[in-house]
């Protein structure tokens, strides 16, 4: 019980800068769709986000999960941090050196022809995030989660300052001749678009700035044999991260080039908005995975290591069938965060809700070949994703638009779910409570399901209802797990006794 505290602890104030961060870039959501109410313009930073999350997980090749086992194994924490930072750095600097040399090409193969700085602002903005990883993964391992969210949400609140500047008190302040000139010097509306990814580029270089106290560069150390231990290990976890990241965002890249190329950039506008709506799952997904990774490998050694794992699968699923329940009764108040001219894509809300439970029952499903060493397992299952969802995906999207991908994503992460757990129990056995698992989950489902047949009397009435069938879930939770939040508290009152 008291690792389960210290995991639910560390995995609050994760949260704190997960949820303040989504929920901030979340609320920049409806200034977005606002002010570009164009779907099709929208479309570009969907896709374009696409290509950073595939581009940043080829560049870690699986080094952040590596760190995190040889920082276990080896006493020299400085030599793990500086082979696994150094390599990123070399293969980083790589990178941006061909984005630089080949940029007119790629503008001109991604259809930017007439924007190729986008390519140049991401090649930084991938740059910087990346060399952030590894100094996020020391902070992590060393349990200092607080001094991780000041610098993830100092990040992150720049970001959002620097959106409200360029798409807002800008554009104001040109409206006033007297004053424009203050801004005119750098301030170009005709950038537009533009902006969202220049307040990114700033912001990912101000949380690197911010992480430098936390590299010590004096006392970093390569060592050549760890290196190839390193990467041995991580590289099946590459395969595992190129086809998962395939699996979460190929869907827009597929949804321009499947589509009727005149609605195109408009349904990928669409769906990357909806999507987003989706948003507090994947916060808490977050949120706990970068408290569990390092929590799952701490305990391997424990006696009752397969109980804890059993234990929190299970409120892990308790909560995300929360979460899924409360956003989709209150549907009505969310879906304003997008305009009008999105709204018509809400229907993939649901799906990918459930979807991104599939992904996190997944995640906690990995533990068993993390632990044990058979990272390749990871790969194939990755693997197997990829291929079903480029599959599903060539299949359903030119049938289907965007309701084609939201399906393929539920589909893909149920099918990578079932044959993990397969695949544990047969070389790490753990015995998860089934009937808790399924029975919050499907009780969740009933209770959305059931909602639906409710009919429209008036918009306060409706959410009072909901509410009250929210409470009911929340009552049921509480009522089947007292004797376990009992048994947490009791734990808690004689730590605080003995201090």
């Amino acid at each position: 019980m008291n690792s389960l505290k210290q995991l639910a602890g560390q995995t609050v104030i994760y949260g704190v800068s997960s949820i303040l961060g989504r929920l901030l870039n979340y609320l920049l959501v409806p200034l977005h769709v606002y002010i570009f109410t164009d779907p099709g313009e929208y479309g570009v930073v969907g896709e374009l986000y696409a290509w950073v999350s595939l581009l940043i997980v080829l560049l870690m090749y699986g080094l952040e999960t590596a760190f995190f086992r040889y920082n276990e194994l080896n006493e020299n924490k400085n030599t793990v941090f500086g082979t696994a930072f150094i390599s990123i750095l070399v293969t980083s600097a790589l990178f941006i050196t061909a984005a630089f040399i080949f940029l007119e090409p790629i503008a001109e193969v991604m259809k930017y022809e007439s924007n190729p700085e986008y390519i140049k602002w991401f090649s930084i903005i991938i740059v910087m995030d990346v060399l952030s990883t590894i100094p996020f993964a020391r902070l992590r391992s060393q349990n200092r989660a607080k001094r991780f969210a000041l610098i993830k949400i100092a990040g992150i609140i720049s970001n959002v300052l620097l959106n409200l500047f360029f798409l807002l008190f800008c554009p104001w302040l040109l409206q006033y001749p007297e004053y424009s000139y203050l801004i005119t010097w750098f301030y170009d509306p005709s950038i537009g678009i533009g902006y969202i990814f220049l307040a990114n580029l700033f912001s990912s270089l101000i949380t690197f700035l911010l992480l430098i106290p936390v590299i010590h560069f004096r006392d970093i150390q390569f060592r050549f044999s760890l290196w190839k231990e390193m990467v041995s290990y991580a590289f099946p976890l590459l395969i595992f991260g190129l086809a998962g990241i395939i699996n979460e965002t190929m869907d827009r890249i597929l949804i321009k080039n499947l589509s009727e190329p005149a609605t195109a950039m408009a349904q990928v506008g669409i769906y990357s908005a909806c999507y987003k709506i989706s948003i507090m799952m994947t916060i808490f997904i977050q949120a706990f995975k970068y408290a569990a990774e390092p929590f799952f490998f701490s305990k391997a050694k424990d006696a009752d290591a397969k109980d804890t794992y059993s234990q929190v699968m299970t409120y892990f699923v308790a909560t995300c069938s929360l979460i899924f329940l409360a956003i989709m009764l209150y549907m009505d108040i969310v879906k304003h965060f997008v305009s009008a001219a999105y709204q018509e894509g809400l229907g993939v809300v649901p799906i990918l809700l459930l979807a991104n439970l599939f992904l996190g029952i997944f995640f906690n499903l990995s533990v068993w070949y993390k632990i044990t060493g058979q990272t390749r397992f990871g790969a194939y299952i990755s693997i197997f994703g990829a291929t079903t969802t480029l599959i599903l995906n060539y299949m359903l999207i030119p049938k289907m638009g965007y309701m084609g991908a939201a399906w393929t994503t539920l589909i893909c992460y149920a099918a990578m779910m079932v044959l993990s757990y397969l695949l544990s129990q047969k070389y790490y056995f753990i015995k998860y409570n089934f009937k808790k698992v399924f029975g919050y989950l499907f009780l969740a489902l009933g209770i959305y399901y059931g909602s639906t047949f409710i009919p429209e009397i008036e918009k306060t009435t409706n959410l009072a209802i909901n509410t009250v069938l929210l409470l009911i879930y929340i009552s049921i939770l509480f009522l089947i797990e007292r004797k376990s939040i009992g048994k947490i508290i009791q734990d808690k009152q004689e730590i605080n006794t003995e201090n």
